[in-house]
């Protein structure tokens, strides 16, 4: 189904979409395809993890929005790792503190983009992100960093 739905045609929408018939089916759960977040990784080198809107998206929807963005050339465990080609993007609606989409462009960015895509799921703030505790050294750290840096996009 998930192939030819026109809703993203990956392993894990495909899924997910027999995840939400057979809750709608058998379980009198009214799921919908609609209430997905789009999300997706691209396995490139380095690994792109994309969750929500894009800026180009955000910016045409006319809302306010804040942008918090850190070059992977100041992530602690990219540069250890010596794979420093990249960036991380956060955007955040200026009025609801809600989080609208989030980039890692780099070493873990498939991985680390759950930590923001888990958030906008559970509806919190971008707050909630910001006072969160990672673990160190890790590349998604830097994500509450980011979340307490937020500009006005421009």
């Amino acid at each position: 189904m998930g192939d030819c739905n026109g809703r993203g045609a990956f392993t894990h929408t495909s899924y997910n979409d027999y995840e939400i018939v057979a809750a709608n089916l058998l379980d009198n759960d009214p799921r919908r395809v609609s209430d997905r977040i789009e999300a997706y990784a691209l396995y490139i080198d380095p690994p792109l993890g994309r969750c929500g809107m894009t800026e180009a998206a955000v910016k045409k929807s006319g809302r306010r929005a804040l942008v918090g963005q850190r070059p992977m050339t100041r992530v602690g465990r990219a540069i250890e790792k010596g794979e420093t080609q990249g960036f991380m993007k956060i955007l955040v609606d200026a009025d609801t503190r809600e989080i609208l989409g989030c980039s890692v462009l780099g070493p873990g960015g498939d991985e680390a983009i759950h930590c923001v895509l888990d958030l906008m799921y559970a509806k919190a703030p971008v707050d909630t992100l910001a006072r969160a505790v990672h673990i160190h050294p890790n590349v998604s750290e830097l994500l509450p960093t980011i979340a307490q840096e937020l500009k006005p996009l421009a």
